[in-house]
């Protein structure tokens, strides 16, 4: 592409500043106190959007958040990417935990990141992303390169699982119809190790709730005599693991896809280190299913593990008492061929049944989605790797990855297009936890290689 790393170059300060603009918006979406700042950050979004040259802009409401809409077509005979991401973000706590305020975002040098690390809630999940796109669109625009037709879908909800978007999708199928998708809310495997991600994990996510007796009890009168529900809920917790941490559902693994010997192989090609990988978490040893590498576990193979646990008394000092409830939330990854709806219902009839007498248990279901696969030889996946040679002077290596993003098979469903997951964060940049940040160079790089999938890709369609 013409004049895009001076472009970039030129431009870097107020690349910055407006992202920094952006992350300062707390667009909370789990948490209705925010609700006005996830509103502010629609605005600001479409505002963007049409900066950087769509012709048409529109805030889609919906029964939660709006869906920001945006187009621009110069020739209908061209094909159409369709961009996602989304400008909601997750909570930021635990806050005492983060260096510096999650919403004044600041920029540090670390080793990884010698050009400095843009340090917010939502830096890589997924303004930071996102905004790589508005901004490779306004290169293209305004120096008059744009290949094709592009529309935009930015939603505000995908931290609360998209609760909105499948009736938008379903809705709007005319308006949002495309030749492929285009997404960066993953990562690759090192700032000199570029990746494209071809497969995710489906997910379920659950809401457990034991009950024992109608009110919390004096731990001394009571202790001993009725079942405790905490002490209950962890047991059926452990219970859910063997000796060997497979997951001891039955059925859960009926349908999971086990990738031949060939495949293990090329996904072991990927430089690794497990001596980085416990050093970067100040572990001594990895944990996980019996027969598998780190790097399977965490992409080809069915997870579950507890996000929260808690009931009773937890503020400062004693309070001895039996409480009346106890509660965890409980996520499980999925691989592809597993029907999320299918695992939770198998979770539910499993967890239940698994209660002693002596308590109740709810199973509450809250979201989730499919797993998804990109075919490599795919057009799409063609352009990105040419794109990313361009920049990187590199074959992107293609990695499945571990996390899930449930509208990708939506989307697949829905509007009949191939997903590309162009990614340009590092597992380092801890998103969802504290302390979350992007690479300054990361963000830029990914300016910089965006515009050539468009010219790759309508190359490649003709």
């Amino acid at each position: 592409m013409q004049n895009i790393k001076s472009y970039v170059a030129e431009h870097k300060d107020r690349f910055l500043n407006e992202l920094i603009e952006l992350l300062k918006i707390p667009s909370v979406s789990a948490d209705s106190a925010y609700k006005d700042d996830v509103m502010k950050t629609a605005n600001a979004v479409a505002a963007s959007l049409k900066h950087a040259g769509c012709d048409i802009i529109e805030i889609c409401e919906t029964e939660g958040y709006p869906i920001i809409y945006a187009e621009k077509t110069i020739d209908e005979s061209l094909p159409t990417v369709l961009v996602y991401g989304h400008y909601d973000v997750q909570p930021a706590d635990p806050m005492e935990l983060w260096d510096s305020n999650p919403f004044e975002p600041v920029i540090k040098n670390t080793e990884l990141h010698p050009d400095g690390a843009i340090f917010a809630r939502g830096a890589c999940d997924d303004k930071g992303q996102m905004y790589m796109h508005v901004k490779a669109m306004e290169f293209m625009t305004s120096t008059n390169q744009l290949p094709c037709n592009v529309k935009f879908m930015i939603e505000g909800e995908e931290e609360v699982g998209s609760v909105n978007l499948s009736k938008f999708v379903k809705d709007n199928q005319e308006k949002l119809s495309n030749d492929v998708i285009l997404i960066s809310d993953t990562g690759m495997i090192a700032k000199d190790v570029p990746s494209i991600t071809t497969g995710l994990r489906g997910l379920s996510y659950v809401e457990v709730e034991v009950t024992g007796p109608n009110r919390d009890l004096h731990s001394g009168l009571y202790g001993g005599a009725v079942a405790n529900p905490i002490n209950i809920l962890t047991k059926m917790i452990a219970s859910l693991h063997d000796e060997d941490n497979h997951i001891a559902i039955p059925g859960f693994y009926d349908n999971v896809e086990e990738l031949s010997k060939e495949e293990r192989a090329e996904m072991a090609k990927a430089p690794f280190s497990l001596e980085d990988y416990k050093k970067a978490l100040d572990i001594d040893a990895v944990h996980g299913e019996k027969g598998y590498t780190t790097n399977e576990r965490n992409s080809i193979r069915p997870t579950l593990d507890v996000n929260g646990i808690w009931g009773g008394y937890i503020g400062e000092g004693a309070k001895t008492v039996i409480a009346s409830k106890a509660y965890a939330k409980i996520s499980m990854r999925l691989v592809p061929n597993q029907d999320w709806e299918r695992i939770t219902e198998l979770f539910k009839t499993h967890f239940e049944s698994i209660a002693p007498k002596g308590v109740t248990v709810e199973v509450t279901p809250h979201h989730g989605g499919q797993g998804y696969v990109t075919p490599i030889d795919s057009i799409g996946y063609q352009a990105a790797s040419k794109a990313y040679q361009d920049t990187f002077g590199k074959t992107p290596i293609p990695q499945r990855s571990g996390g899930s993003i449930p509208i990708v098979s939506l989307f697949e469903q829905e509007l009949k297009s191939k997903t590309i997951l162009m990614g340009f964060g590092l597992d380092s940049d801890a998103i969802h936890s504290p302390n979350e940040h992007f690479g300054v160079w990361n963000y830029l790089k990914g300016i910089e290689t965006i515009p050539y999938f468009y010219k790759h890709f309508t190359e490649l369609y003709k």
